[in-house]
């Protein structure tokens, strides 16, 4: 398969136990726009930014994990806090998708 991108990424809170001690919320959204060099999401934490990089670095390239079957374009990523498990959903924007995460 050729990569190819980038793509805009569209990151959701969807699950969360505990608490966040970033503040964040079940339904809060962040986007990772295609049209820039500066890789950033602002307002997430740090601690699940960084945890997700490898995984969101490769989704705006065009990878496909062989293990995601339902949907490649769909990832979940748990944040690192196991105290506090939340869970976020990663979606990659193929031209012409604008549906919410």
């Amino acid at each position: 398969m050729t990569a190819r991108g980038p793509y805009t990424l569209e990151i959701k809170l969807v699950r969360a136990q505990g608490v966040c001690h970033a503040g964040h919320k079940v339904g809060d959204e962040f986007t990772v726009p295609s049209n820039t060099d500066r890789f950033s999401c602002d307002g997430l934490c740090i601690h699940a930014l960084c945890s997700m990089f490898p995984k969101l670095f490769a989704m705006r390239y065009g990878v496909e994990f062989p293990w995601i079957t339902e949907n490649p374009d769909v990832a979940e990523h748990p944040c690192p806090d196991a105290a506090n498990p939340h869970v976020f959903r990663i979606r990659r924007v193929r031209e012409g998708q604008r549906e919410q995460v």
